[in-house]
């Protein structure tokens, strides 16, 4: 069985829910957001290349090279980015082989991303090749509890035909994730259960949601994915033939004439072969401001800074400025987003931080804020 695993990193996000701090020549994944010196980029790397089944990582409590394995840190990894930010994935991973770095001539969503790569995986290291995709976004709290999940789902994709995926256990009724629901309980993997899955929602209501949380049976949808690369290629075949077809018949050529989907709505929600593992690693996907407070902030503090900040009367606030030498002041506010960077000052309610993507898109239709984006 093979259980040599290449992990993909999907690298071509924009983040524009962390704009102003998030930017064209600066997008979210190059930024570190949890007070570390490395990029979230390059969070990812480090624990993606650190999962292979050497006496180092064993002793560390990783899984074996008896159990499964990457090849050899870098020579296994995988990127794929959009020609934007192409040369600053280069700088951000001087040592990702140039041959293992995919570029987009334009974004053309997850979908398209995933059967490029497979593809390529495919035909330089044949069909039972078992890969895994990994947003650059993603915060992950513990990584032997991290590892030992995947350990899991490549033995679970090596030996049957499944694409897995990775179900957060929900801590709280979020109306901004997707849920999945379990089904049939298919057996056990490195010690975890799998489950058919039964069904995906995108982002129920709160009622739905806490009526999710209380069944026991839903997941968040994590946007991790495992699967062999015949497996996945074959079910693009049968729901997503207007994406792999003209990728197997051109080439990446055609690629700004695929059609714009993820891959949740053009292969996941429409699959038999869709498998769950429940897993709980300490997971956020840092999707706006208001992640940086789940990641930091401690009780007896009022507000989360990362600025230099002088308040009266401010709590469960937000405050960040890339400045140091940059004062922020505030009085009586609450439940707030402050973010100052560069020419930029940005206030936002913290339940409004979803909107930043409409001031985006006016200040996109100015020619007077070009430099803002």
């Amino acid at each position: 069985m093979n259980t040599l695993l290449f992990p993909v990193i999907l690298a071509g996000g924009k983040g524009e829910r962390f704009w102003p701090l998030s930017r064209k020549d600066r997008p979210k994944q190059f930024l570190s957001l949890d007070g570390s010196s490395r990029s979230l980029l390059q969070a990812t790397a480090d624990r993606l290349i650190d999962l292979g089944g050497d006496e180092s990582s064993a002793a560390r409590g990783f899984p074996s090279a008896g159990d499964w394995r990457t090849r050899t840190g870098w020579d296994s990894l995988w990127v794929i980015t959009s020609s934007q930010i192409a040369e600053g994935v280069r700088q951000q991973l001087p040592k990702l082989p140039s041959q293992n770095l995919l570029i987009e001539s334009e974004g053309r969503d997850t979908a398209a991303a995933v059967a490029w790569t497979s593809l390529e995986i495919k035909q330089r290291y044949g069909e039972d090749a078992v890969i895994g995709f990994f947003p650059a976004d993603h915060w992950i709290a513990d990584q032997k509890a991290f590892a030992h999940t995947l350990s899991a789902a490549t033995q679970l994709a090596a030996s049957t035909e499944a694409i897995v995926t990775l179900g957060i256990k929900p801590t709280f009724p979020s109306t901004g994730y997707g849920y999945i629901e379990q089904g049939e309980k298919i057996g056990s993997f490195n010690e975890l259960p799998a489950y058919h899955v039964n069904r995906f929602t995108e982002k129920p209501n709160r009622e739905t949601a806490e009526t999710f949380l209380s069944s026991g049976r839903f997941s968040w949808n994590s946007g991790m994915f495992v699967f062999r690369a015949g497996v996945v290629l074959k079910e693009l075949h049968a729901h997503a033939p207007e994406i792999i077809e003209p990728l197997e018949q051109h080439g990446a050529d055609i690629y700004p004439q695929l059609p714009k989907k993820s891959i949740d709505y053009a292969l996941m929600e429409k699959t038999t072969l869709a498998y769950v593992l429940p897993v709980e690693f300490g997971w956020d996907d840092l999707g706006d401001w208001n992640a940086i407070e789940r990641l930091l902030k401690k009780e007896e503090t009022p507000n989360v800074e990362l600025a230099t900040h002088v308040g009266l009367d401010t709590q469960g606030a937000i405050i960040y400025a890339s400045n140091p030498e940059d004062v922020v002041v505030t009085i009586g506010l609450e439940d707030v987003v402050i973010v100052r960077d560069r020419n930029v000052t940005l206030v936002v309610k913290k339940d409004r931080t979803q909107e930043i993507k409409q001031i985006l898109k006016t200040l996109q239709s100015d020619p007077r804020f070009t430099d803002l984006l």
